[in-house]
């Protein structure tokens, strides 16, 4: 009997490389507890039944980074799409290592208030602000296409230039972005304006609205493979409204990823 194809859960539950403050490695467990919160239901916008038996596999979460790969790899393995809760976002580096041996030619849609495009950042290498530098210099993706930006310095300038990166920032007003094959998503939960999200460590006023980036995932083309939802600290939440906008926003990949 063939096997259906699940999304496959990771709680990358780490955040030992995030600058200014800690917290989100608590992030994967507020997730969850919002998506199962009674005050919502599991129905996607697009009229999909999340609640159904048999469409996640929840590996459970991983506290030290180098255990991020290898569980990633277990869940390609299995045929199933990732889909992991960090975390900081430095998380989104071995999760591309583990996704990029199994797809080439990958685009990956990154919506962030930050480029993350840093050499390094306080002396580190693996620091949540360099993630996707380390991702280009290896060659995990062939197109970088980044939204909601509103933060960059001379040198993340200077290191989109280098890698060609297709960089669309919040002054320009939201894009639509013309994207085929496979294609990953990275959302940092600081893209929204810290008024809809104000629970993440670094509050970057003038972003998206949470319908502003529920619409960039349901009109994103490609071949959804996989994704990450990072950058949720608690302990700077508000109500449990980021939490649960996370959920939101958990709700719409996964039936994206499902469709």
């Amino acid at each position: 009997m063939e096997r259906v194809m699940k999304i496959g859960i990771l709680g990358a539950a780490f955040d030992a490389h995030s600058s200014y403050l800690r917290g989100p490695a608590q992030g994967p467990s507020e997730i969850r507890r919002a998506f199962h919160s009674p005050s919502a239901n599991y129905w996607s916008e697009s009229g999909m039944d999340l609640g159904q038996d048999g469409l996640f596999a929840d590996s459970g979460d991983v506290a030290e980074y180098e255990a991020i790969r290898p569980a990633v790899t277990r869940i390609l393995e299995c045929g199933d799409k990732p889909l992991v809760l960090g975390g900081d976002h430095s998380i989104t580096y071995p999760v591309l290592q583990a996704v990029a041996a199994k797809h080439r030619n990958l685009t990956i849609l990154h919506i962030d208030a930050h480029a993350d495009l840093y050499d390094e950042f306080e002396g580190s290498r693996l620091s949540h602000a360099c993630p996707f530098a380390r991702i280009l210099e290896e060659g995990l993706a062939a197109r970088l296409v980044q939204m909601g930006i509103r933060t960059l310095s001379r040198h993340q300038r200077e290191q989109a230039e280098r890698f060609g990166v297709e960089v669309h920032e919040m002054r320009d007003g939201v894009p639509r972005i013309d994207v085929s094959g496979p294609t990953y998503l990275s959302l940092d939960l600081d893209a929204l304006d810290p008024a809809f999200a104000p629970g993440v460590s670094h509050h970057e006023p003038g972003g998206f609205s949470t319908r502003q980036v529920i619409e960039l995932i349901q009109q994103g083309g490609g071949e959804w493979i996989g994704a990450d939802i990072v950058e949720l600290n608690p302990a700077r939440d508000v109500n449990g409204v980021t939490a649960m906008t996370a959920a939101k926003l958990f709700k719409e990949i996964a039936a994206k990823l499902l469709a």
